[in-house]
């Protein structure tokens, strides 16, 4: 158990000391955040399993706040309406719950964080494909090798590791990160 534990915690550390060695995507895409913020436009985000609570706690720091008092940030995540969800997958198919969602609320302008460990998932895909389609910025959350997903994207983070588990770590990491650059991007109003 000890073994397990000890080898958890080295693959997070060295996989956020990766991160700290390059931190270009995650400048580009808090610049894209908050570019997309200032000018009105508003995040979409979607994912499954534990990219779906990701996307649900992303859409949470930018309408609420993440540390600083300021306005609300518009913010949806694609997986949190189970109406809109169950009438999709029956009448769509699952394949299409986040790409109808982009079509109906997403404009010109706004952003789409797509997240997905693998850069694979189909749904996620469909969704970034369709908000290209509709002039949204995508952005690509994915595990170390990218993905069929990677090629739709403007911008993509992609975590220094190949684990579920240790890709998610640092899917969050990045996107708190994220989130405290574009709130203190709103704070400063440039």
């Amino acid at each position: 158990m000890e073994d397990k534990i000890s080898s958890a915690i080295s693959r997070h550390i060295a996989a956020a000391s990766a991160l700290a060695a390059d931190t270009s995507a995650v400048r580009a895409i808090a610049e894209a955040v908050s570019g997309t913020v200032l000018s009105g436009g508003k995040i979409l985000v979607c994912g499954n399993g534990g990219s779906a609570a990701d996307s649900q706690h992303i859409a949470a720091e930018l309408v609420g706040r993440f540390k600083k008092e300021r306005r609300a940030i518009g913010a949806v995540a694609l997986t949190t309406d189970t109406s809109i969800l169950t009438s999709i997958g029956n009448d769509y198919g699952f394949d299409s719950i986040f790409e109808r969602q982009v079509e109906a609320l997403g404009r010109k302008g706004d952003l789409l964080i797509a997240i997905s460990t693998s850069g694979s998932s189909p749904n996620v895909l469909k969704a970034a494909v369709k908000a290209k389609e509709c002039g949204l910025t995508v952005v690509g959350f994915f595990g170390k090798k990218g993905g069929a997903i990677l090629p739709h994207c403007d911008l993509a983070f992609l975590a220094p590791e190949t684990d579920t588990p240790r890709v998610q770590e640092m899917h969050i990491l990045a996107a708190h990160i994220i989130c405290e650059l574009a709130e203190d991007a709103l704070a400063a109003g440039k």
